[in-house]
């Protein structure tokens, strides 16, 4: 990975204003809206947001969302989404959330020791599986 600041990836400088006060220490950029796209840059558009937020050691505490996307999908009740509501946004989004990584795809294999497109067909087959035994 170069020494680019990453646009995929935010390490907290301070305390995240998340639900997850004292515990998100950081956040990984699954979804935004693309305004610009080329080999070299890609320029975001944050309307439309998904992070996943991760406690000091990756492990994930859940997802945030944008008021707007939260409007678009009013079944979900807040920006903060944890647990079964979490896979169950995911999953409607997951179209998006893929086409959205294969920009990133070489800092996302760094972190998740696969593609994108890979990582995104097995995580659908799991996440089904996790909803369906609530």
């Amino acid at each position: 990975m170069s020494d680019k600041k990453s646009q995929f990836i935010r390490k907290y400088k301070r305390q995240s204003q998340s639900i997850w006060k004292g515990r998100d220490m950081s956040t990984l950029l699954l979804y935004c809206d693309v305004v610009s796209s080329d080999e070299n840059n890609v320029e975001l558009s944050y309307t439309n947001y998904i992070y996943l937020h991760r406690d000091e050691v990756g492990q994930v505490l859940g997802l945030s969302i944008s008021k707007t996307m939260l409007e678009d999908n009013p079944d979900f009740a807040s920006r903060y989404l944890e647990d079964i509501h979490m896979y169950c946004f995911l999953l409607v989004h997951i179209d998006r959330i893929t086409a959205f990584c294969c920009l990133f795809a070489d800092e996302f294999e760094n972190i998740f020791l696969l593609d994108p497109r890979t990582f995104f067909e097995a995580a659908e087959m799991r996440w089904l599986n996790i909803i369906e035994d609530v």
